[in-house]
């Protein structure tokens, strides 16, 4: 069975490489096709961020609130850093 190379992405091309210099060009070709079957069949699950889930009920309040804007460009919300320094730092993110 011979493998299209050209349809394959980067990292596939990178596994498929590797195969054939530690096991040799058919066996490398057999692994890699099963290989590939098995990443069709493997379901990708989304786990939820447990850090936006409080951040959206901390913010679920304010939903209706009309002079509560976020703006086009948003906010970034981060920690404080530094000796003394407790609590976050919200900066509004501007374009450019």
């Amino acid at each position: 069975m011979t493998i299209n190379e050209k349809e394959l992405t980067k990292g596939q091309i990178v596994k498929l490489n590797a195969l054939r210099k530690s096991v040799g060009d058919d066996l490398a070709e057999d692994v890699f096709s099963k290989w590939m079957k098995r990443q069709a069949s493997a379901k990708t699950v989304e786990k939820a961020d447990p850090v936006a889930d409080k951040l959206k009920a901390a913010l679920s309040a304010l939903e209706k609130d009309d002079t509560f804007r976020l703006g086009n460009q948003g906010y970034t919300v981060r920690r404080a850093r530094g000796k003394g320094a407790s609590g976050f730092i919200v900066e509004k993110n501007i374009k450019g």
